[in-house]
């Protein structure tokens, strides 16, 4: 498909880039297909495709700028957009974008929002108005990244952890999830929650607060919180994140879903 070592070898001396041009650009057209991820899961958890992650940096040093149209809109960039939609199944309402180098699996639905190269984004996922999908980050099957939802991207140091939203989350309107952060199977969050690696996600829903960092455990409903710190000058309340229940197993997801908001009050 296309060499790693030779990508790896024009990172570490890009005296080598020229040389390396046809294997970057094949491994850019890889990720475009949908044939290699930056992050996949493995055996013990989500694993990153640091060769990867190294190609989409060099792409960028060998690309040029240049004016693209798309009907009535002009850009000025060094990467296309995504083509062939139609026969991929995707859905783009204009001015959505999907940059080349990112792969959409059939019925993927993006409002006007964007997804960034290195991105993969699964099967009935709806990625919705001014909602944006960064570089690399992995979002999963039947996922509603709701209006304004940010998802923060990465690319460098490679190796460095994307941002992953699993399979049937509901992610709600404004939230932002930067770090390389999880949001495990099914889980909900309300409007307004920024989760980044160091916010403390507190389960609240016991006799004692249990702490995660990190990862959103699978089918919570999580909304946004505070939690007192001491400073010099006194007391001041700094952002969290509550787990005020968990989705039901035992209906279906549909169902599951809108009882959740409803029981937990939560806004979306």
């Amino acid at each position: 498909m296309f060499d790693r070592d030779v990508i790896d070898r024009a990172y570490d001396d890009l005296s080598l880039l020229p040389g390396a041009a046809a294997e970057v650009e094949a491994a850019i057209a890889a990720l475009d297909r949908g044939e290699v991820r930056v992050a996949a899961r493995g055996e013990g958890g989500w694993v990153v495709d640091q060769t990867v992650q190294r190609a989409i940096m060099l792409y960028f040093r060998l690309r040029g700028l240049d004016t693209m149209t798309a009907g009535p809109f002009e850009y000025h960039d060094k990467i296309p957009t995504k083509r062939g939609l139609a026969a991929q199944g995707i859905r783009v309402v204009p001015p959505g974008t999907i940059r080349y180098g990112a792969f959409c699996e059939p019925g993927v639905v993006v409002m006007p929002g964007y997804v960034n190269i290195g991105a993969w984004v699964g099967e009935g996922t709806m990625v919705d108005t001014w909602a944006t999908v960064g570089s690399c980050a992995q979002i999963g099957r039947h996922v509603h990244l709701s209006g304004g939802v940010g998802i923060g991207g990465v690319l460098e140091p490679p190796g460095a952890a994307p941002v992953i939203v699993e399979d049937g989350a509901f992610i709600g309107s404004r939230c932002i999830l930067v770090e390389g952060v999880i949001v495990e199977e099914g889980a909900v969050l309300g409007a307004n929650t920024v989760i980044t690696s160091s916010t403390k996600i507190i389960d609240v829903t016991g006799p004692e607060p249990v702490e995660h960092r990190g990862r959103i455990p699978a089918r919570s409903v999580v909304i946004p919180g505070t939690r007192p710190r001491e400073f010099p000058a006194g007391t001041y309340h700094i952002p969290a994140a509550l787990i005020i229940g968990r989705r039901s197993a035992s209906t279906d997801e549909k169902t599951s879903l809108n009882d959740a908001l409803r029981t937990f009050e939560v806004p979306v």
